[in-house]
């Protein structure tokens, strides 16, 4: 008789997860050490990483370029600053709120695939970029004749997440150790994109994940072997567009302001870059771009002002400009030498390596 081979997960893999654990929990007290404007980056970091794991199913698992993906970031963090603030002295949970944004989100993004199924490319590109641009432009000027959203105003006074007496804006002792609000904060936003991330790689290895992959390979194909590719296509739209939505409410509720500033082109653009940067279609690729782009441009923020007065005597170019030209000259030269991405997925690299080699 032959003995079964036991399956399990080895011990090294759940050492490697211990550690990364205690590593992600005492992250916030580090940065703390630092200042809190470095726990906010962090969470910041978080959200982005929401952000492109939502763009991650339009573009990386269902090969659609989606140019407009910041308008369901506005929805989401709008539908949260109108139901928690004293704008229509409305005050729902967080925890109501949240789905809600979603299910909004979603909604959008089924109203903006329906009209594009047909396009690809350019023209789609083209398309979800004027999405994007109508949604910034709507939530700019809805404030007369009925102010709904205070147009370039913004929203102010927003609720911060609260459960009970327990408020996530402000510091307070938790058995014996002082939380600050942005570290309360760093943990709920930590849980949440945990689960993000476990429903991103349950719907890469579903039955729908592979349907999309097929898709992105070549439609007509999938078509042609009995993929619903319009069904389909809506439903990379919707899903991405509600991770779009959650980020957004905790956007606004990290932030207590919103405005329509916040939902520029820039922002789609940088959450395109993060995930063509990490690896289209690679999870842990796209939060290692996520994770990349909001550390390294705020990393040269703290450091081109002292580095110049150091070097010159004197600040010769503006911080802003210096971090926009070195951020650029940086995703230039990765795309030189790391076409696919800083960690592609194994089917993007073998494509690149094919067309390289003519195969």
């Amino acid at each position: 008789m032959t003995r079964r081979r036991k399956t399990g997960i080895p011990a090294k893999a759940w050492a490697g997860v211990a550690l990364v654990a205690v590593a992600l929990a005492l992250l916030p007290f580090v940065a703390g050490l630092v200042g809190q404007t470095w726990v906010r980056i962090l969470n910041f970091a978080m959200i982005y990483i929401m952000l492109a794991l939502g763009l991650n199913i339009v573009v990386g698992f269902a090969g659609l370029l989606d140019l407009g993906y910041i308008a369901f970031y506005a929805v989401g963090a709008y539908m949260y600053a109108l139901l928690a603030s004293p704008h229509f002295n409305i005050h729902l949970p967080f925890w109501v709120i949240l789905p809600m944004g979603a299910a909004l989100a979603c909604i959008f993004g089924v109203l903006l695939g329906a009209p594009t199924l047909k396009l690809r490319g350019d023209y789609l590109a083209i398309v979800t970029l004027g999405f994007g641009e109508i949604i910034r432009i709507f939530l700019n000027n809805l404030n007369a004749p009925i102010n709904i959203t205070s147009g370039p105003q913004g929203i102010n006074l927003i609720d911060p997440f609260r459960i009970d007496g327990f408020s996530f804006s402000r510091t307070q002792s938790i058995l014996g150790v002082a939380f600050s609000g942005p570290q309360k904060y760093y943990y709920m936003l930590l849980l949440i994109t945990i689960a993000v991330i476990v429903v991103n790689l349950r719907l890469q290895n579903s039955r729908l994940g592979r349907a999309w992959e097929a898709i992105r390979e070549d439609e007509v194909a999938a078509k042609a072997m009995g993929i619903n590719t319009r069904n389909v296509k809506l439903l990379a739209f919707a899903m991405g567009a509600s991770f779009g939505g959650v980020a957004g409410g905790i956007f606004s509720a990290t932030q207590e302001f919103v405005s329509p500033e916040s939902f520029g082109l820039f922002e789609s653009i940088i959450v395109l870059a993060m995930v063509v940067l990490g690896g289209m279609g690679n999870i842990p690729g796209v939060i290692l771009g996520a994770v990349l782009l909001t550390l390294l441009p705020e990393f040269l923020r703290a450091t081109m002002e002292p580095l110049q007065n150091a070097l010159f005597g004197r600040v010769l170019l503006d911080a802003e400009t210096v971090r926009l030209l070195v951020f650029g000259i940086a995703l230039v030269v990765i795309m030189l030498y790391r076409p696919a991405g800083l960690w592609p997925s194994a089917v993007r690299k073998r494509e690149l390596e094919s067309a390289k080699t003519g195969g």
